[in-house]
């Protein structure tokens, strides 16, 4: 049951990584550095000192990169095989004790897909709304959504997939409506 647990805290984080690339990564670092959280063996760096002070600045340049306008549409095609990348070794930190052609294969199908999917589908979201000015308002809720969905991943991660799945239909509901306007 241990290592359903740690693909549904994986899931949840890699999805994290959709919305932002770093703050799942700074929000597991904290967590394997407290104690909350025990990656599998050879992911202890993700709790060392140079791994959360490296994973902190990186957050902090990337939340503030994605509110200039012209920044953000260049952060995309770096972030979204980013976001895929971390997905991938977020979930292959957290699954243990099985072979690792399982395990990577696993981590590559689960959390680099899920993380590729949420990050295509905010930069859609963003490609909607940008041109009618708000991409800030986007930026602080995908900064939301990352930290939340961080957060819930490493306390209680079937909540974090809830959230996700809530979120997921807020925002194609909204993008439905709003391309029938058109």
């Amino acid at each position: 049951m241990e290592w359903v647990l740690s693909i549904l805290v994986g899931v949840a984080l890699s999805a994290a990584c959709g919305f932002r690339v770093f703050v799942p990564m700074l929000v597991m670092s904290i967590a394997v550095h407290s104690g909350h959280l025990v990656p599998s063996d050879g992911f202890m760096w993700l709790g060392s000192w140079p791994a959360l002070v490296g994973f902190g600045v990186a957050t902090v340049l990337e939340i503030a990169a994605y509110f200039i306008p012209i920044v953000n549409n260049a952060l995309d095609v770096i972030a979204t095989p980013a976001a895929a990348v971390a997905g991938t070794v977020l979930t292959a930190s957290l699954v243990g004790d099985i072979s690792p052609f399982l395990r990577w294969s696993l981590a590559v199908v689960a959390g680099g897909a899920v993380a590729g999917g949420v990050q295509l589908a905010t930069v859609s979201v963003r490609s909607v709304v940008a041109p009618a000015g708000a991409s800030g308002v986007v930026a602080a809720v995908e900064d939301g959504a990352a930290v939340t969905t961080s957060l819930l991943a490493v306390t209680i991660p079937v909540l974090a997939l809830g959230f996700l799945g809530i979120l997921g239909f807020i925002i194609l509901r909204r993008k439905h409506s709003q391309t029938n306007r058109v």
